[in-house]
Order: C-alpha cells, then structure tokens, then sequence
C-alpha cells in the first residue's frame, strides 16, 4: 500500500511538474507574440509619419523653390542642391555631437561610390531636364517604377504580386495623364534620361540594401554619404547650371529676399533629405517613388489653389485616377505586408548588429575590412 501511495506521489509530482512546463512556454509565447504586436504597431506609425514628414517636406520645398526659381529668378537648381546637402550634413554633424544618434562606420568605399552615385543621379536629372521638354521629363520619372522593379526582380530576386503591378500600372497610367502634355524627343536628351534613371534606380535601391545589409539607420547613412553627394555637385553644379541657364551663379546678385528663401529653402532640405532616407529604408524604393507621385499630384492641385496655375478636366481625371492606383498600391502592400513574418517588420535600428560585407566594394577591399573614420567636420 505504501509502495502505491508512493508511486502514485512520484506520478503526481511528475505530472505537475510538466503541466508547470506546459503553462511557462504558453506564458512565454503570448509574452513574445504581444511584444511583437507592440512592436510591429510601433514600427507601422513610425512609418506613417515617415511618409507624412516626406510629403509635407517636399511639398514645402517645392513651393519654395519655385518661388526662388520662377519669381526671384533664382535658377541654379543643381548649386542650390549641394547646398541642401552640406546644410543637411552640418545638421547632422551638430545633431551627432549633441547625442541625438549614435553614428555607425561604414566601408569607405562602399559610402564614397554610395554618394558620389546619388550626387551624380541629381545632376543627370537636371541635365534631362534642361535637354528635354517637360513632358519627355516627365516620361522620365514615370519610367523610374518599372525599371526599378524590373531592376529588383532581376538582382535581388524580388517578387512583385500581380496586384501590385496592377496598382502601379494604375498609378502611372493617372500620373501621366495628369502631367504629361508634350513629347519631343532629341537623342541627347534621351541619353542623359536613360543614365538618370539608371543611376536613380540604383541609388535608391542601394539606399533600402545598405540599410538593410549594413544594419545602419536612415540618419547614420545619410550623415556618412551627404558631404560626397554635396561634393559632386559642388564641383559640377555652377558648370551644369550656366550649361542650362547661360547664366554664372557666381554673377547672380543676392538680394535679401532671395538669400532669404535660400536659407529657408536649405533647412526644409534637412527634413527632405533625412524623410527620404528613412521613407526607403523602412519601406521600399517603389513605395518611395508612389510617395513621389502623390507629390506631384498635391502639387498640381496647390498650384490651381493656390497660384491659380492653369487646369483641366484631363488634370483632375489623372490626379483621380493616380490616386486611385495609390489607394490600389497601399491596399495590396499592407494585405501582403501581413502575411510576413514579424521579424520582417522590425526596423533596421532593432535588428542585431552583425559585421557584414562591403557592398560596393572591391576584390582588394575585402582583405582589409576596416571602415572609414567618422571624423567630418563641417
């Protein structure tokens, strides 16, 4: 009998013993699967206001600068460019020493080529602009999605959905209708927008890996790339604007007004260029240029509102039917985006740092793995 008791204890023990196991790793699961959610529902609004701080920004600077263009007669746009981006690096530069972010060491070859590429992509844009007619520039920027995605399937392996197609053949289909008028094609034109949208394609694609691969945030990459991209065109832009004005930038006389809307024009810069970063390092260069055309299409309509610009009913029937396509494009996203795995949703400042490869670099550059220094200085 005591024999029984005993074993009858021993089985007792052992059963609750594993029942406590069984309700620790229940426990341990919903904790893990409700931090998730919390996590995932953070991430999701700090991209909201991503995309918010993007539109509002460039919406903002748009409107600025044709104020300083068109009305104050203000037309070195490439010269203005290098100066958002060396008012952007100072920003940041202070902002480091202050604390604000921590700044990470990439390799130099990998951020040197990183931003003489997206300098060089602003100064052939401009360069296709000057060369061709608005519509053809338009052309230009709508061609920007289907490379990209074409760019995207081919090295990186990417799918993109059907519906996802759909919704952007949609968005281009409203966007064109909308802002493009005439075609006139010359042959130097075409060159220099088929080398601005490869460079663009590329660029932006390299801003979403860099960050993804490197584990590096939207701020630390643009505070390492900004003062290469300002160089560029530094050195280009006063040659790129008298080629496409006739005019010396270093002959322009700056009244107060016009030093005025340059300064304002360069802080809304900062907000631009860091919204940018991070807008394509949380989501994708596709999302970043959807974004770019519901610009546009605010543009267009603050321009009628408020400027009393010309408009049509074949504007307002693109504009509806671009945003249309948005709605499409952001419905299929957040449907697809669901259906991945929550350690896809996490943002590149919560993934575990790892070394990782230079993604631009050499043979040579591999033998020596050392990053660059972070000592810049404005």
């Amino acid at each position: 009998m005591n024999l029984i008791c005993l074993y009858f204890l021993k089985f007792s023990m052992h059963t609750l013993d594993y029942s406590l196991q069984i309700w620790i790793q229940k426990t341990s699961r919903q904790a893990e699967k409700h931090q998730l959610v919390k996590m995932s529902a953070g991430f999701q609004l700090g991209v909201i206001g991503s995309l918010a701080l993007s539109v509002a920004s460039s919406v903002a600077i748009v409107i600025c600068n044709k104020a300083l263009i068109s009305t104050l007669g203000f037309p070195f746009a490439t010269t203005l460019t290098s100066w958002h981006l060396m008012v952007t690096f100072c920003t940041l530069h202070v902002a480091q020493r202050l604390h604000f972010f921590e700044p990470k060491a990439i390799d130099g070859q990998t951020v040197i080529l990183f931003g003489l590429l997206n300098g060089t992509s602003i100064g052939l844009l401009n360069l296709s602009l000057g060369f061709n007619s608005i519509g053809f520039y338009q052309m230009t920027k709508l061609a920007i999605i289907p490379f990209t995605v074409l760019l995207e399937t081919i090295f990186l392996k990417k799918r993109f959905s059907e519906s996802i197609k759909l919704s952007l053949l949609v968005l281009l289909l409203g966007v064109g209708i909308a802002s493009v008028t005439d075609l006139k094609l010359n042959l130097l034109g075409s060159v220099l927008s088929g080398l601005a949208i490869a460079t663009t394609c590329v660029g932006q694609i390299l801003t979403n890996t860099i960050q993804k691969r490197l584990k590096v945030s939207s701020t630390q990459l643009l505070y390492q790339s900004a003062p290469y991209q300002a160089a560029i065109l530094f050195a280009t832009g006063p040659f790129v604007d008298q080629l496409l004005t006739n005019r010396s930038v270093f002959a322009h006389k700056y009244s107060a007004p016009v030093l005025g809307f340059i300064v304002l024009s360069c802080l809304i810069a900062v907000s631009v260029n860091f919204s940018t970063f991070l807008v394509i390092g949380t989501t994708s260069p596709v999302t970043y240029q959807v974004l770019g055309h519901l610009k546009t299409c605010l543009v267009l309509s603050f321009g009628y509102t408020l400027l009393h610009d010309p408009f049509t009913l074949r504007n307002a029937l693109g504009i509806l039917i671009a945003i249309f396509g948005m709605a499409l494009y952001s419905y299929f996203s957040v449907r697809e985006g669901k259906k991945k795995s929550a350690n896809d949703a996490l943002p590149v400042s919560q993934m575990p740092d790892k070394e990782a490869e230079p993604l631009l670099a050499t043979k040579d550059s591999n033998d020596t793995k050392k990053a660059n220094g972070l000592s810049h200085d404005c």
